[in-house]
């Protein structure tokens, strides 16, 4: 909903971790001059402790995040806090009257994320979550060239994404990591969301999955650091999705396969082999068993523009106060989970799901896990099992 009585966006911060603080900073570093931090609120006394020490004098600190939403000194809130807070304190904003960005994933369970769109739609308010990948000159070069139609149709993609290398040290660093009942899930729920995200806003969304989770297959974690998921999509395009946080040096790369050449995404470049002809055509209308079509690749211009976080917030404030686009809609967020829902339940269950997967099915599956589920030592943040109050927790 647009602020014509407003130019500036009186923004509160829930959660102040490791991606919360440098949201403080980043809006206090002037990098979103329409965006002014009034508050911030985290469960943690040693990070309301730094937001005392190093915020202005102005920014209120609350020790929980419904105090911030009813304190009425905000606009809007932006979430980030543990996966399973974002769905209850998402709500309450939004009945409170204020405008909601949250960090991804948007929940952990598909019918939450609904659930936090319908009171969007009900209170009138803006829902949007923080894809910040979108705003990447690669991913928006990309983005258009397959949008302008002469690539012609997407027949196959493949992204291999596993240079999130982590350590065991790293899962040990704190009680709620890589737990089902801390985090709800593993590479899949806290390092791929964008590129889940990515690969919808690239090439639609699939309609079905086949995929195998591996669990603690490389740490001794409870949660997949391990994932393979071979994707259909309604046009008969299929699609491969590999992610892991065990593999050394690791890869990133996305190649997308279409009817006049291919699409390669890898080392901050993309590569593009453009055919004058469409591959169908020399299939059916082509004399020579053997055709080989000599294409040299091209690097694909961009505009070298990459604002990532301060790009979310900036368009967030300018659609509050202008009526401008966000860089996602918040039906994005659900897509997207959607889609990581799917991936776990055929893991789980070595079934092909089409999505949406059944979402009683998932609540049950994952609903066994997080029962049985062991919150390790080393962490001082109690885990609110009813995810009705704020915290943060580094990623």
């Amino acid at each position: 909903m647009m602020k014509k009585d407003n130019t500036i966006i009186r923004l509160g911060i829930i959660g102040i971790g490791n991606m919360g603080s440098e949201h403080c900073r980043m809006i206090l570093d002037g990098r979103c001059p329409e965006v002014s931090l009034c508050a911030a609120a985290d469960l943690r006394a040693s990070r309301r402790d730094w937001a005392r020490e190093n915020l202005p004098d102005g920014v209120a600190v609350f020790g929980d995040g419904l105090e911030l939403i009813s304190s009425g000194c905000c606009d809007a809130v932006l979430i980030a806090v543990p996966h399973f807070s974002h769905e209850p304190l998402a709500v309450a904003a939004l009945e409170a009257g204020l405008d909601v960005l949250c960090e991804k994933p948007a929940a952990v369970q598909a019918d939450r994320a609904e659930h936090m769109i319908r009171v969007a739609q009900k209170t009138g308010k803006t829902l949007t979550f923080m894809f910040n990948q979108r705003t990447n000159c690669i991913y928006r070069a990309m983005k258009a060239l397959l949008a302008g139609g002469e690539m012609g149709a997407i027949k196959r993609m493949n992204w291999i994404i596993t240079d999130w290398y982590r350590t065991q040290r790293y899962y040990d660093s704190g009680s709620w990591r890589a737990t089902w009942k801390g985090e709800g899930g593993g590479v899949l729920l806290n390092q791929c969301p964008h590129q889940l995200d990515l690969l919808i806003w690239l090439c639609g969304m699939p309609n079905a999955v086949t995929a195998e989770c591996r669990e603690g297959k490389w740490h001794r974690i409870e949660v997949e650091d391990d994932v393979t998921a071979a994707l259909e999509f309604p046009n008969g395009a299929t699609g491969v999705f590999v992610a892991s946080t065990g593999d050394l040096p690791g890869t990133n790369r996305l190649e997308i396969d279409c009817e006049r050449g291919k699409i390669v995404c890898e080392d901050g470049a993309v590569r593009v082999w453009r055919m004058g002809v469409n591959e169908r055509e020399i299939c059916f209308e082509s004399d020579d068993p053997w055709y080989r079509e000599e294409v040299a690749p091209e690097t694909l211009a961009t505009d070298g523009e990459n604002p990532q976080h301060a790009g979310v917030i900036n368009a967030f404030a300018a659609h509050l106060l202008r009526g401008e686009p966000l860089i996602a809609e918040a039906e994005d967020g659900l897509r997207a989970l959607e889609l990581s829902n799917a991936i776990h339940l055929s893991g789980w269950t070595g079934k092909r799901v089409e999505i949406p997967a059944d979402r009683e099915a998932f609540n049950r599956e994952l609903e066994k896990r997080i029962a049985t589920s062991q919150i390790r030592g080393g962490d001082d943040i109690t885990y609110d099992t009813d995810h009705s109050r704020s915290g943060s927790r580094k990623k």
